[in-house]
């Protein structure tokens, strides 16, 4: 009886593990998420025409999109234009004030639009002195309006931007930020270029909270730029993947351990028409 229950619990185990065919092998591509791309990337094309920025989105191969709808266009307008396209929008914006003032509105808006996450990428504070108070509020108003967000069958996600790397206790206000905050409704974006610059390290941070991160902006910073806690540098220290310094398959990898789904390129440079369809091949040239 022993042996048999002991075969029975090899079998079981044997059962549990992933198939070989199923695991990643060396050469497998590392990029498997659908393509992605922040709208602010096209934020000099969208004014001179919407229709025709998304044709473009289109033809370059995305098929997500974050952003919300142009001003004059309702979000199921925009909505529409996207899906005749081939693109979804999983992901959009919004204010910190608004999110704070009428959270029912913004995940109203964000309905309209067919997405899924809302995320705030930013926090007010004086330039360079994020502090504790800067945080706590934060704190509150996210649990706050992230439960209006959960409620209607969204996921409220803020956006990492660099200056929360403020020391504080053995960490930084980020740290703060995301072990205050209640996962039930407040989850996390990660611009892996924001973090780098602030200090961060992306693969750790994917490591230490696993899937309280959602949600991954792909950029890379050009070597050798000076960081800071301001949560902002010049557009042309925003480089093609794979040019700067950040680590992108490593990020990469361990942003598919945790599940993360949704990955955009987001280009803040002044030629993303130059850099954005490198920064594809480049991710598609990826393997494991």
């Amino acid at each position: 009886m022993k042996k048999h229950l002991i075969a029975f619990i090899i079998l079981f185990v044997a059962w549990q593990l992933p198939h070989p065919t199923q695991a990643q092998k060396k050469g497998d591509p590392l990029y498997t998420e659908p393509l992605g791309v922040q709208a602010y990337t096209f934020r000099k094309s969208f004014p001179k025409g919407v229709e025709a920025t998304l044709d473009t989105i289109a033809s370059l191969g995305f098929t997500e999109l974050e952003g919300g709808a142009p001003a004059g266009m309702t979000g199921e307008e925009y909505r529409k234009l996207c899906e005749a396209r081939g693109i979804s929008i999983p992901g959009t914006g919004t204010g910190y004030e608004q999110l704070v003032k009428d959270p029912q509105a913004v995940a109203d808006n964000a309905k309209a639009l067919g997405a899924k996450f809302v995320m705030c990428a930013w926090i007010p504070h004086k330039r360079a002195e994020f502090n504790l108070e800067n945080a706590q509020k934060a704190v509150e108003d996210f649990n706050r309006a992230g439960k209006v967000l959960k409620e209607n069958g969204l996921t409220f996600c803020y956006h990492v931007h660099g200056y929360e790397f403020q020391p504080y206790g053995k960490g930084t206000l980020m740290n703060y930020i995301i072990e205050n905050t209640n996962p039930e409704y407040v989850s996390f974006e990660m611009d892996i270029m924001w973090t780098h610059f602030g200090g961060g390290d992306p693969v750790k941070l994917l490591k230490k909270y696993g899937d309280r991160w959602k949600l991954l902006h792909v950029k890379d910073l050009k070597k050798g730029t000076p960081k800071d806690l301001t949560g902002g540098t010049g557009q042309e220290n925003d480089v093609t993947l794979g040019q700067g310094e950040l680590d992108i398959p490593g990020i990469l990898r361990e942003a598919n351990k945790i599940g993360i789904k949704h990955m955009f390129i987001e280009d803040e440079s002044p030629n993303p028409m130059l850099q954005v369809p490198q920064s594809i091949a480049y991710l598609k040239s990826l393997k494991y």
